[in-house]
């Protein structure tokens, strides 16, 4: 009688531990951003709460944490690290973690955040192309060698040097958060003469700079509107939370209907919520551009998948952009 007494405390213990990881598992998500309006889903879902709302409709209190990083090396640290579930950078940095954690983390990608154009924006006037940069030039990206942008730059300069010099202007870039160096545009005098950065800092640099220029435009290196920044998890983290993995990816769409339909109030939720200084103004012609659009799917990802194959920046081949996506309804159409 004692015996199955202890047995039986011990299965409660057993199942209350159990019950106890399940409720944490399914309880928190940690997200890790990075600046600028190709965030904006993520801040009005954290604005509306929307993975909450999305989380108790499934019967699941979600505590949700938005993690602030600057670069893609820093973000899939902290996803390797276990310090964050959804990772938010561009499609280099996805790339290269699906790479590096195929078949053992296996990362893959969640959801785009939509397709941007990202410029290529100079304040040096004797730079017209990117042929024209020099050794005293620096070009100012997130990461060097990892980001989207750095990424983009190489696949310009294979697409114009050839393939043997697609790292032709690796040596001129540096790191610098996209704020910092948008000032150092704007204001000129230091060494960063270029930035390759996203939206609405190199639309800031070009109204604070009248020299300033826009140099190179990853749509047209990437033969159209492309998904440059998107979303990325473990596979473990997707398995072992399918309500707060639901949740998000939910609460995603509802935020990018939100903006589709109410930009005025998406451009405030924006302020609102501390991205940083900018013109209202400006910003609405940001997110009404024809050339911006808010959606998950993820689109002309491929392209740059293979270029990094082939230079050997990743060892493992895809075959689509479904092998570095998870098959979730939003990507069944990845590209």
């Amino acid at each position: 009688m004692k015996k199955r007494t202890f047995v039986n405390s011990l299965l409660a213990v057993a199942l209350t531990a159990s019950t106890s990881f399940a409720a944490h598992a399914e309880g928190q998500i940690r997200i890790a951003q990075q600046f600028g309006v190709v965030y904006l889903l993520l801040n009005v879902a954290e604005d509306q709460k929307l993975i909450e709302k999305h989380g108790k409709a499934a019967g699941v209190d979600v505590k949700v944490e938005f993690v602030r990083l600057s670069g893609g090396s820093a973000v899939n640290d902290a996803l390797l690290s276990g310090q964050i579930d959804i990772a938010g950078a561009g499609v280099g940095p996805l790339l290269t973690i699906w790479d590096r954690t195929k078949d053992k983390q296996n990362v893959r990608g969640v959801a785009s955040l939509g397709n941007f154009p990202y410029y290529l924006v100079t304040n040096n006037p004797a730079v017209k192309t990117i042929a024209d940069f020099s050794d005293k030039d620096r070009i100012a990206l997130p990461a060097v060698g990892v980001s989207v942008q750095s990424r983009v730059l190489q696949l310009a300069s294979a697409q114009r040097w050839g393939q043997d010099q697609y790292n032709k202007l690796d040596k001129l870039q540096v790191a610098v958060p996209h704020p910092d160096a948008t000032a150092a545009i704007i204001k000129g005098g230091t060494e960063i003469s270029a930035h390759f950065g996203n939206p609405p800092f190199q639309n800031q640099a070009l109204a604070g700079n009248a020299n300033a220029r826009i140099v190179l435009n990853s749509y047209d290196v990437l033969g159209g509107p492309s998904s440059a920044t998107v979303l990325y998890a473990t596979e473990k983290f997707r398995a072992e939370n399918p309500k707060t993995y639901r949740a998000f990816t939910s609460a995603l769409q509802e935020a990018a209907e939100y903006i589709t339909k109410n930009p005025e109030g998406a451009a405030d939720i924006y302020l609102r919520t501390g991205q940083g200084s900018i013109d209202r103004k400006l910003l609405l012609s940001i997110i009404k551009d024809p050339a911006v659009q808010f959606k998950l799917e993820p689109q002309n990802t491929f392209k740059l998948a293979t270029f990094m194959h082939s230079i050997g920046a990743i060892k493992n081949k895809p075959t689509s952009a479904r092998d570095y996506f998870f098959d979730d309804g939003h990507s069944a159409a990845a590209n």
